[in-house]
């Protein structure tokens, strides 16, 4: 990978890494303890707000596995490992890397993970 694509994913990750981080302080607000609402009525009114905290819980938790992702990245990038399948050892697609700068494996080994 040539110095300037690589620059170009440094700073394509670094940008998904400030926009995880922004996202995860709204998340996480949300996902704190369920206060009891007195204004609100009722057993539904409770179980929104439960129901509200487990999505907020579950956004914080995936918002984390991409932030890791992104990292795990970054460190294949410095490493010089960036761009080559972590199963196969096959180069990833440029045009796969761009759309998910973050994924470690080429096409054909995600898709028999999955």
């Amino acid at each position: 990978m040539t110095p300037q694509k690589t620059a170009q994913f440094r700073e394509l990750i670094a940008a998904q890494l400030a926009a995880i981080e922004q996202a995860l302080i709204g998340a996480s607000s949300g996902a704190g303890t369920v206060m009891l609402d007195q204004s609100s009525v009722g057993r539904l009114s409770r179980m929104d707000a439960m129901q509200q905290q487990a999505m907020a819980t579950s956004q914080v938790a995936a918002l984390q596995r991409r932030r890791t992702q992104l990292h795990a990245a970054l460190k294949r990038l410095e490493g010089g490992t960036f761009g080559i399948c972590c199963q196969c050892g096959e180069v990833i697609a440029l045009l796969r890397l761009e759309g998910d700068p973050g994924t470690p494996f080429c096409a054909d080994c995600q898709a028999g993970r999955e």
